[in-house]
């Protein structure tokens, strides 16, 4: 049986594999460096150095969370944005991963 922790291995790696524009990347090494963002704060990082919409931001947040397991999501009340957070137990398996492939300079772990 394949555990968990080797299925998101798997995932990440398939997820990067078509990462052609790097915004997947530069994503998971955000979220490396401030451990927690909302999609808001996330694309204004992302813009500095990609032309990227705030939706194109908020897709992949969704399947980085929903598909791949690495995010935990927090709502304080229904005013507030959503606040992803990258779990504690998958940072240094995410850190090997992204580490492994070229990363942009800008994102760098």
């Amino acid at each position: 049986m394949v555990s968990i922790r080797a299925k998101i291995k798997s995932r990440l790696e398939k997820f990067l594999e078509v990462d052609t524009s790097g915004y997947r990347r530069a994503i998971l090494c955000i979220f490396i460096k401030v451990k927690k963002a909302t999609i808001d704060e996330l694309h204004e990082m992302l813009t500095s150095n990609y032309n990227v919409s705030r939706n194109t931001v908020a897709s992949m947040v969704g399947y980085i969370h929903s598909k791949l397991g690495i995010l935990r999501a927090h709502k304080e009340s229904y005013k507030t944005p959503m606040v992803y957070l990258l779990r504690e137990e998958y940072i240094d398996l995410l850190m090997k991963i992204v580490s492994s492939s070229k990363t942009p300079a800008e994102f760098s772990v």
